[in-house]
């Protein structure tokens, strides 16, 4: 296994949870959910313009799978992908949590979200059920594979694949974010779930097997579709 896409995997998956789950935690009470999807959508697409060539630019395990699904990417290093994503996501969540306390109390105080408050998670009062946090995570996961796969074919346009995927994210996000919290990406949920804890916790589970298996969808779908 090269050890340069490993880091890039890293850093890739770092930045996102950095950059978008920071948005979610300093700016998503005032800018909402918009400003919280286009973090996701821009982070992924400027990471995979600058880390794509080195690793693929995955940066979620559903993805690596997904792509395993769909013929594109060796099984056998699918594991060390998925490691070196959830230590990304994990060291930015770390460092997220440690500025997080490090606010000075004061007046006004700004307005922030908690790590719990941008975990991923359902039910509870005015929330979803399980069945829809499920098939919302399914659906929009299999489809994030469907536009991976179809903008990186070789009979797509050439160099414009990061601008897709990245507005594809921001979209998903802009459905999912009132259902779930928008996962998509078990890295970016285990960073927060295990900075959180409680519910966020032992909701995890869901946030790694609905996401993965629509990425198997998706990836198997889109192999079928390009005729690869």
């Amino acid at each position: 296994m090269n050890q340069r896409a490993l880091a890039a995997e890293f850093i890739g998956t770092f930045a996102l949870v950095f950059t978008a789950v920071g948005t979610a935690l300093y700016a998503g009470p005032t800018g909402g959910i918009v400003a919280v999807s286009l973090a996701f959508g821009f982070v992924v697409l400027a990471m995979a313009f600058a880390l794509g060539h080195i690793s693929g630019g995955h940066f979620n395990p559903a993805v690596t799978l997904g792509l395993v699904a769909g013929g594109r990417f060796k099984s056998s290093d699918a594991v060390s992908y998925v490691v070196a994503q959830v230590l990304g996501g994990l060291v930015a969540a770390a460092i997220l949590s440690i500025i997080l306390q490090g606010l000075i109390p004061g007046n006004p105080v700004p307005k922030l979200n908690s790590m719990t408050a941008v975990s991923n998670g359902y039910g509870g009062p005015g929330q979803f059920s399980l069945t829809a946090a499920i098939l919302m995570e399914i659906v929009i996961t299999a489809l994030f594979l469907i536009v991976i796969m179809g903008s990186t074919s070789k009979r797509a346009p050439a160099g414009f694949a990061p601008i897709a995927i990245g507005l594809a994210l921001a979209l998903f996000h802009l459905v999912s974010i009132p259902v779930t919290n928008a996962s998509l990406n078990p890295a970016r949920s285990t960073a927060t779930a295990l900075m959180a804890g409680g519910k966020p916790l032992a909701d995890l589970w869901i946030f790694w097997a609905a996401p993965i298996f629509g990425a198997v969808i998706g990836g198997a779908l889109s192999k079928w579709l390009q005729n690869e």
